[in-house]
């Protein structure tokens, strides 16, 4: 991972000063697309409970060089994600001296969240999600394969993924319809209807931008592609999917909602949560081999909330595979790439029952059912539920940072 790794001073009475918060301070700066007082959708920079415009900063401080001018006029991180790494560090370096210095802080106007609109962070070109966790992997293959090795042969020699719908991927607060599809029956045909079985799952997205190459991605180049991450909850039909996936994999099930936060965190803000993925048990192709590159896991730790209860803690740290080895798979075979690509983990799952990122996992398909504060049994997602998705890693300072939280209502069937 290569990146400006920046320490700032803040001075008395810088914006960094006046309205910083725990998690989003001046190491953190996650982007977003945002409106202010009506306006148009703008790119703007996070600062405690406060939006920076960026395209205001940058001029107020008299431009910079021509393609960063050019990367922060849009109305999202579009025209950034174009820009390449060179562009990305330079206007990291600018945000943090500008929301750090005292003079710039007389100066430029910030928002406050509470009378801003979000909107889709970035447009999303292909969407690819893995199936990275070993320990959400092994869970899966016990419940629906109880005779069988819970991992299926190739789990340990390549990253598992399947090619998405991006054009169901929205923004953090938009409300999730129950899908409708064929559901299996015990010992007959598939009845049609709405999801008995509807999931969540809780991952972290990766977005690709600079300049997309023609070829593959090594591992050890990945930080040049890789812009920044998201919470991701990948809504899951598991009845629909169950009748479905064989043999082409999830379709139905899979495709009707992607949930992503609004902040994007830059990888920058991460140099911190690098960090060795768990030990490999098998040798890994040429391609995919690691050893000798920076290491690319993340110590990011993840919360699952139900209607305002705790039910699971999911460590990304334990993730099998890491982000540059599922981008250097992607692209092996000649696939391009496109900035606004994105890819999402698959689901995060820990070793203990309370770090499972699924309610497939955490009930055990509906036999155990969790048990919620004043006794309510839960199992699949009921009408009128909402999911939230908190995650933090650790910063500069050892202080954590914050991703901010991807949420979702359950709105009944069509």
């Amino acid at each position: 991972m290569t990146s400006t790794r920046v320490s700032q001073s803040v001075e008395p009475g810088s914006i960094a000063d006046k309205y910083s918060r725990p998690g989003f301070g001046v190491e953190n700066l996650p982007y977003a697309s945002f409106a202010p007082n009506g306006a148009g959708p703008r790119l703007g920079v996070r600062i405690g409970e406060k939006v920076l415009d960026v395209a205001a900063m940058v001029q107020s401080n008299g431009g910079g060089s021509p393609a960063l001018l050019r990367s922060v006029g849009g109305p999202n991180l579009d025209a950034l994600l174009e820009a390449g790494r060179g562009v990305w560090d330079e206007l990291r370096l600018l945000i943090t001296r500008q929301v750090a210095s005292a003079e710039a802080g007389a100066v430029l106007e910030v928002y406050s969240l509470d009378e801003v609109k979000l909107f889709m962070p970035f447009t999303v070109a292909d969407y690819v999600d893995f199936y990275a966790s070993e320990h959400h992997a092994t869970n899966v293959g016990r419940i629906f394969r109880p005779n069988q090795a819970p991992l299926t042969p190739n789990w340990k020699h390549l990253p598992i993924g399947y090619h998405g719908r991006a054009g169901t991927i929205v923004p953090s607060g938009t409300d999730i319809p129950r899908p409708k599809g064929l559901r299996p029956e015990p010992g007959g045909n598939p009845s049609f209807g709405p999801s008995r079985k509807l999931d969540i799952e809780a991952e972290i997205g990766f977005v690709i931008g600079g300049g997309a190459p023609a070829s593959e991605v090594k591992v050890e180049d990945a930080g040049q592609h890789i812009f920044g991450a998201v919470i991701v909850n990948d809504w899951s039909a598991r009845d629909i999917q169950a009748y479905e996936y064989v043999p082409l994999g999830p379709f139905l099930g899979k495709s009707f909602a992607t949930s992503i936060s609004a902040w994007v965190m830059p990888m920058a803000a991460l140099a911190s949560a690098f960090v060795k993925p768990p030990k490999r048990e098998e040798g890994l192709a040429k391609y995919l081999n690691d050893d000798s590159s920076p290491p690319f896991g993340l110590d990011i730790s993840l919360e699952v909330f139900v209607d305002g209860d705790l039910v699971s803690t999911p460590p990304f740290a334990s993730m099998y595979w890491t982000p540059a080895q599922m981008l250097a798979h992607m692209t092996v075979n000649g696939a391009t790439l496109r900035c606004g690509d994105f890819f999402a983990s698959g689901t995060v799952s820990g070793p203990e029952k309370h770090q499972r990122g699924s309610f497939l996992e955490l009930s055990w398909n509906g036999t155990e059912p969790l048990v919620l504060p004043g006794g309510r049994e839960f199992r699949f997602l009921e009408d009128g539920n909402e999911i939230v998705i908190r995650a933090t890693a650790p910063g500069l300072s050892g202080a954590p940072i914050n991703f901010g939280e991807v949420s979702g209502r359950i709105r009944p069937a069509t």
